[in-house]
């Protein structure tokens, strides 16, 4: 059986394999199962209404930005110095739009693979990019807000550190690779 057929096995089977093993453990130990998992639904909830303004201060920042073409204006006037790293123009906005929101840099992703292709360098370069870093900030707003937290400093820039090393190490693989 070849390495790829295993890790297949591996990826089918994982999930349902934690779902067993966890409602088993809780059964082995007497925890009502169904009574806590709604209890955890109920908190989660609770939440989910907590961070809501974080969601829509986020959503219209992105938006706002995006309709502005301020991003898309940066990219094209760095399209000299990008080329000389082998960063195509249209994966910058990826590169900036992702520690703030996920779904917007899928958006940027998906309209870079339409319009490049789908074997394109920049659309295979901004789904590494896409993949290999966080929401920085979707994360210290819409977690950190929700439990209070207001002194993220260090949060915030170690995840801006993280997201520049993934953009820096995922110029340098793809151009390695592809």
């Amino acid at each position: 059986m070849s390495f790829q057929a295993v890790l297949n096995i591996i990826s089918l089977w994982a999930l349902p394999f934690i779902i067993v093993l966890i409602l088993t453990v809780g059964m082995v130990k007497e925890v009502p199962i169904y009574e806590v998992f709604t209890e955890g639904a109920k908190d989660g909830f609770k939440v989910a209404i907590n961070i809501i303004p974080y969601l829509v201060a986020i959503i219209v920042a992105i938006s706002m930005l995006r309709a502005s073409g301020a991003i898309e204006m940066i990219a094209n006037s760095m399209a000299g110095i990008l080329a000389r790293f082998n960063i195509p123009a249209d994966v910058l906005p990826v590169i900036f739009v992702r520690p703030l929101s996920g779904s917007a840099a899928l958006g940027l992703f998906s309209d870079i693979a339409t319009n490049a292709g789908a074997t394109a360098y920049s659309t295979k370069l901004a789904a590494v990019m896409v993949g290999s870093s966080e929401t920085t900030f979707y994360v210290l707003a819409v977690y950190f807000g929700s439990i209070g937290i207001r002194k993220f400093r260090y949060a915030l820039w170690v995840g801006l550190l993280a997201d520049i090393i993934a953009a820096i190490m995922s110029i340098v693989v793809c151009s390695w690779m592809f």
